[in-house]
C-alpha cells in the first residue's frame, strides 16, 4: 500500500508567555498511515492527539519536523489549497461547520468555493448525500436536525470536495449513542465502499475495536501503535496512562485475574461471548 500521510520528527508547540518556554504539544512523531486504512488514533486529554490531527491537513504547521500528505509538503505555503483538498478535516461541533440554511447549499459550499462547475457540484453533492445516508434532507434546515445527523452533514460536506483521507477530530464527542453510531457507520461505510483513508481521533474506546489501526498518543508520543487486538491486550499499560478499555476486553481481564482462561484479544462483543462460553464449556465440574 502506498502512503497518504507521514510525518518525521513532527514536533509542534504552541506559544507560551512571555520569558516561559514553549509547551511542546508533539515531540518527534514518526507516523506513516497508508492509504485506504483506517487508523484510531486514542488518548487523554493533553495527549497530543487533537494537535496531531490539525497538521495532517496543515491547520496547524510543525515547528519542527515534517508532514507529508501524499508527498506534499505542509510546510509549502504554494500546496496547501491542494493539501487541503485532499485531506478533509471533521471537527467535534458540527454547528461550527456547517454554514447554510439548506442542507444542499451547505454541501455544495466547498465546491463552489473551489471554482468547480455547476453540474459537477449537483453531481457531488448528490453522491455526497446518498454516500452518508442523507439523500432524503436535501432541502431540509441543518438547525432542527439530530446531532448524529448534522455532524453527517459535515461529513457530506467535506466529501463533496473529494479528498483521499477524512481526519474526524473527536467527532463523536458531543454526541449521543444514537448519533455515534450513525457517524460511525458512515465513516466505515466511506472507507469500505470508497476507499476512503479515515483517522478518527477519539477518546472513545469501543470506537476503535473494527478498525485497522490503533495508535496511542501520551505526553506528546506515539506510545502505542499496533491492532485493536494487541493495544488492547495492554490493560495494564493502557491504565497507567490513565485510559481504559472497550467494556468486553475489561469483562474479559477481570475474569482472567479470576483465574478463568480468556484470551484478552476477543474485543467484539460476539467475540467476548463466544470465548467466555468456551471457557466456562471446558471448564471442570466440581
Amino acid at each position: 500500500m502506498s502512503t497518504m500521510i507521514e510525518t518525521r520528527d513532527l514536533r509542534f508547540a504552541y506559544p507560551a508567555e512571555e520569558q516561559e518556554q514553549p509547551v511542546y504539544a508533539l515531540k518527534g512523531v514518526d507516523l506513516r498511515i497508508e492509504k485506504g486504512s483506517f487508523v484510531v488514533v486514542l488518548g487523554h486529554n493533553g495527549s497530543g492527539k487533537s494537535t496531531l490531527a490539525k497538521t495532517m491537513n496543515a491547520v496547524l504547521l510543525p515547528a519542527g519536523g515534517k508532514v507529508y500528505v501524499e508527498g506534499l509538503d505542509t510546510l509549502d505555503e504554494r500546496l496547501l489549497l491542494e493539501i487541503r483538498q485532499r485531506v478533509g478535516m471533521v471537527f467535534q461541533n458540527p454547528d461550527n461547520q456547517i454554514v447554510a440554511n439548506v442542507v444542499e447549499e451547505d454541501v455544495a459550499f466547498a465546491p463552489e468555493n473551489l471554482g468547480v462547475p455547476t453540474e459537477e457540484i449537483r453531481r457531488r453533492v448528490d453522491e455526497a448525500l446518498k454516500a452518508v445516508g442523507m439523500s432524503g434532507f436535501v432541502t431540509h434546515a441543518p438547525h432542527l436536525l439530530s446531532g448524529g445527523q448534522k455532524q453527517r452533514i459535515a461529513i457530506a460536506g467535506v466529501i463533496a470536495m473529494e479528498p483521499a483521507c477524512v481526519v474526524l477530530d473527536e467527532a463523536t464527542a458531543m454526541l449521543d449513542p444514537v448519533g455515534r453510531q450513525e457517524v460511525l457507520s458512515t465513516i466505515h461505510r466511506l472507507n469500505r465502499e470508497k476507499g476512503i483513508t479515515v483517522v478518527l481521533i477519539t477518546h472513545h474506546m469501543n470506537e476503535a475495536e473494527e478498525a485497522d489501526r490503533v495508535i496511542v498518543m501520551d505526553a506528546g508520543q506515539v506510545a502505542m501503535d499496533g491492532t485493536p487486538q494487541e493495544v488492547f491486550s495492554c490493560v495494564d499499560r493502557l491504565c497507567s496512562m490513565g485510559l481504559t478499555v472497550p467494556d468486553t476486553v475489561d469483562l474479559l481481564d477481570r475474569l482472567q485475574k479470576d483465574g478463568v482462561q480468556v484470551p484478552l484479544d476477543a474485543i467484539t462483543v460476539e467475540a467476548c461471548a463466544d470465548a467466555i462460553a468456551a471457557a466456562f464449556s471446558a471448564a471442570p465440574e466440581n
